[in-house]
């Protein structure tokens, strides 16, 4: 199956970056909300900007939850969340207020624990705990590209693949399966975010 990239397109943020960079790495990337092109698709990214119940609340707007439940958990397609899109993948998430996330890897998302400054703004290097094939070609310390002032806790240590410290360690990259959760901006951390997609669209799952 040729790889054909879907981001999804849920009414907010700047997903435009994410297009072009996917773009240059020569795949061929739809930004689409529509189901019929998500089960075309081969991989599936979702970018977060915003708050983590605004985002659970779009995708219900626009319909979405079942289709990925079905292409993602029962398919097992491939999927990426980024930043808030990597938060919703949890059970709970407590920003502003207790939500309900897509319950997809066990565990809940919390406001940073740190003195200092949030959000959290800029680059800061990840901590390789495993030799998962979604680093491979990344240096031992590779720096990518942060905003954010909440983070996943999940319930099983052994879906960890990288932590980052910003006053407190932090999970920075998740995985279950044929599910990813990357807390940094790859799209925003030039080479190393290149090679980190790069890495996901070639993953042997």
């Amino acid at each position: 199956m040729n790889k054909i990239i879907c981001v999804l397109d849920y009414g907010s943020g700047n997903q435009k970056s994410l297009v072009n960079i996917i773009k240059s790495l020569g795949y061929k990337v739809i930004l689409t909300d529509s189901k019929k092109e998500i089960q075309k698709s081969s991989h599936v990214i979702l970018p977060g900007v915003g708050s983590y119940d605004d985002l659970m609340q779009r995708l219900k707007e626009k319909r979405l939850i079942d289709i990925l439940n079905k292409e993602i958990l029962i398919n097992r397609k491939p999927f990426l969340g980024i930043c808030v899109g990597m938060q919703i993948l949890s059970t709970y998430g407590y920003e502003f207020k207790k939500s309900v996330g897509l319950n997809w890897i066990n565990g809940i998302v919390k406001k940073i624990d740190t003195n200092l400054k949030l959000p959290h703004v800029g680059w800061n290097n990840i901590k390789l705990l495993n030799n998962n094939s979604i680093v491979n070609s990344l240096e031992q310390s590779p720096d990518f590209y942060f905003l954010h002032s909440y983070i996943f806790f999940p319930q099983d240590n052994s879906n960890i693949i990288s932590t980052t410290e910003y006053g407190t360690n932090f999970p920075s990259i998740i995985n279950y399966k044929n599910i990813f959760g990357f807390q940094f901006h790859p799209e925003k951390s030039q080479i190393n975010g290149k090679i980190i997609l790069k890495n996901f669209f070639e993953y042997n799952f």
